[in-house]
């Protein structure tokens, strides 16, 4: 049985003031949530808030990025060790923006995922390919390749302590969002590659869809059979 998760990302957005006003709204409906888990993962200056604000509760939280480094004159990193100062337990790694704006390749991502395992984070490891890629009918090659980054240098059995977002750059704040079917079919295959290595990781594995997703979308993509 796969554990659910639903995990929020602010990206560069927030106040102090707009960040008390989500996070009240989410303790007063989320608090208690049986049979699944939520996660908040904000900006770095943000962290202290989340902590102050969500500990006791059952939401969880965690960061947008970290560093593959763990210490070292790499000014404007931040470290794994730090975010557990700040009682993080999820570290986004590869998400779409990084790796276009920010030049991240596979195998930075890779040593991220390893980083944040290492330290006792939990990585959510974002995969996902661009317009033309999709138009191009790479989808599964360009994933794959993301995965097998990982897989590569981590190991299969990793990702049995990790979440897998997929998350198509073209419906990333595009407000298109990719078809039930559509983000089913990636699933699938995200999951049947686990499989073809280790049965147990993939049957375990949490595999979430991200792009655009909002009220009106949510159930339907969520009663996909590989959608957590």
């Amino acid at each position: 049985m796969r554990r659910k998760l639903v995990a929020g990302n602010w990206k560069m957005h927030g106040s102090l003031a707009e960040n008390q006003a989500l996070l009240g709204a989410l303790k007063a409906a989320l608090n208690g949530l049986q049979g699944g888990g939520v996660a908040v993962c904000a900006p770095f200056p943000y962290l202290a808030q989340l902590q102050s604000e969500l500990a006791g509760t059952s939401l969880a939280w965690g960061a947008q990025n970290v560093s593959e480094h763990a210490k070292g004159a790499f000014t404007g990193e931040v470290s794994t060790s730090m975010l557990k100062d700040f009682g993080c337990t999820y570290a986004i790694v590869g998400h779409s923006e990084r790796r276009s704006l920010y030049g991240e390749s596979d195998e930075t991502v890779a040593k991220k995922f390893m980083a944040a395992q290492a330290a006792g984070l939990t990585p959510i490891l974002c995969v996902g390919e661009t317009l033309d890629e999709r138009e191009g009918n790479i989808t599964e090659q360009v994933v794959g390749r993301q995965l097998d980054a990982v897989i590569n240098a981590a190991g299969v059995e990793a990702l049995a302590k990790a979440v897998v977002a997929y998350e198509p750059v073209w419906a990333i704040g595009t407000g298109k969002t990719a078809s039930p079917e559509q983000a089913q079919a990636v699933h699938a295959f995200i999951r049947g590659k686990v499989a073809a290595l280790d049965p147990a990781v993939a049957d375990g594995l949490v595999i979430q869809y991200g792009g655009s997703v909002k009220a009106s979308n949510a159930a339907e993509l969520m009663a996909q059979p590989d959608i957590d």
